[in-house]
């Protein structure tokens, strides 16, 4: 039963938000070490919960990290979180911090970790007029170096991107990898659409969740789709471009670098395939009921 104070559960156990902690000496802290997923509840369901709990299993098995609760308890503990905080939408993250040996020293060897969960009221990240990004000098690594399969902690280079087109005026970064092609937006998958044909990048990118969905409708809506390739023509001569997150849904780009894309507004076929997603959202076939029955936020 939801007190109006939010809960989270943290240290094995769900407790007020407020008093949610991890240690000062947990990797997670010291050094980034960990690896987190954020899902999406909608209308009273959450979305691809399954496809989330995977990810993020696989994650944590890429960094040698042992969740301490199986698939199924995690399922049951993310639906607990939305439940116990009375939420219908929601904005969900769970993060598995590497945790602490009771040292500050970098060697893992001893470390306990920590599983959290936390629940917040849906938070709009869309964009009805669309975003002005900008290509950041910051690149994203190659999986040699930080592997972007692995949903981890160590987002600085993300950050240092959203600074660095913040502070040229831009609304959202656009970032390369290391040979000059298009990779991601912080945060966002990319994608561009030519001439009817629906593609995104395949290199030095996370395995978005909404970036398969978007993959998968516009596949089913007889749209070619293609994970390719893409240099930075491709998006300066696109017919669209969009950005797709769990949070943030499909986004619309009306400018990259300074020229102005499909006329400088939102195009067709994103307009087509937002109205496939949001009818998806709440779809038994792409969500899950969250069991006892919930409250609007």
């Amino acid at each position: 039963m939801n007190t109006g104070e939010r809960i989270a559960y943290a240290g094995g156990e769900f407790v007020p938000e407020a008093k949610a902690a991890i240690s000062i000496l947990d990797h997670a802290v010291l050094y980034g070490d960990g690896v987190f997923e954020t899902v999406l509840a909608w209308r009273g369901r959450v979305f691809r919960l399954d496809d989330h709990v995977r990810r993020f299993l696989r994650s944590c098995a890429a960094v040698a990290l042992d969740c301490p609760v199986s698939g199924e308890r995690l399922k049951e503990l993310v639906m607990m979180t939305v439940r116990g905080n009375g939420l219908a939408d929601a904005y969900v993250k769970w993060i598995l911090t590497r945790g602490s040996n009771g040292t500050p020293l970098m060697d893992p060897t001893g470390c306990v970790p920590n599983l959290v969960i936390m629940a917040r009221p849906y938070i709009d990240r869309s964009s009805a007029t669309g975003l002005r990004v900008k290509t950041v000098a910051i690149r994203r690594p190659p999986g040699q170096v930080l592997d972007a399969h692995v949903k981890s902690l160590n987002y600085l280079n993300l950050v240092m991107a959203r600074i660095e087109a913040r502070a040229a005026g831009a609304d959202q970064a656009l970032m390369l990898d290391v040979h000059g092609r298009v990779c991601e937006a912080p945060g966002f998958n990319v994608f561009v659409v030519t001439d009817g044909v629906v593609r995104t990048p395949r290199h030095d990118v996370l395995r978005g969740v909404t970036r398969d969905t978007v993959l998968r409708l516009a596949a089913e809506s007889g749209r070619q789709v293609d994970e390719t390739d893409l240099e930075l023509y491709d998006a300066y001569t696109a017919d669209e471009v969009f950005l797709t997150s769990t949070a943030g849904g499909l986004v619309p780009v009306v400018e990259v670098d300074g020229r102005t894309i499909g006329g400088g507004e939102p195009g067709p076929v994103l307009s087509a395939l937002q109205d496939a997603y949001l009818e998806a959202l709440s779809s038994e076939r792409w969500s899950t009921p969250i069991a006892g029955g919930v409250t609007g936020p």
